[in-house]
């Protein structure tokens, strides 16, 4: 992704024959961000085809999930190859939300460190989800945990570690029993 760019949205599966995609969210303003008339630039697989600007045809929220169609897909087959591409918009658009959020692309990599800075892990994802948005961390002992993204446990990000308060027994969760 380039440095002046944000990405809004994740695209997924296809939804129906009418070149309708679920999306993944990176924006807290949906609404404003994707209204029919849109353009927005693509980040996809080099040779996949996917054009670099995307026209928004119509957007709806069903049952909690986002679905986007655009002009330059009429159906399922062109949505079917659109999965995991990216939606981006110019940093210079960015509302002062987007502009204070940390994106997938920023947190990648960032070392883990514990409230008292002892390097625990790394981090290697983020898993949004409809109520909360998660942490993928590695720990330094190879286990991959997820760690709600809130400011109560996660106080601390800058641009080379986040600081993880974890509440007690959140990382067993991962580990076998008896490990």
């Amino acid at each position: 992704m380039t440095a002046d760019k944000l990405l809004v949205a994740r695209i997924g599966k296809p939804h129906g024959l009418r070149g309708e995609v679920t999306v993944q969210l990176h924006t807290d303003e949906p609404e404003r961000r994707f209204v029919p008339g849109e353009q927005l630039d693509t980040e996809a697989a080099p040779g996949s085809g996917v054009p670099k600007r995307l026209t928004i045809r119509s957007t709806r929220d069903h049952n909690g999930t986002w679905l986007l169609a655009f002009e330059e897909i009429p159906d399922r087959t062109g949505a079917e190859g659109l999965r995991g591409t990216r939606l981006l918009i110019d940093e210079s658009a960015a509302t002062v939300d987007e502009e204070e959020a940390w994106f997938e692309d920023d947190l990648v990599g960032l070392e883990v460190r514990d409230g008292e800075g002892a390097v625990i892990g790394v981090v290697t994802g983020l898993d949004l989800g409809a109520a909360q948005d998660r942490l993928v961390v590695r720990l330094t002992d190879g286990v991959t945990v997820q760690v709600p993204f809130v400011e109560a446990i996660v106080p601390t990000v800058t641009a080379d570690h986040v600081v993880v308060v974890a509440p007690p027994g959140l990382f067993d969760l991962y580990r076998e029993p008896g490990a």
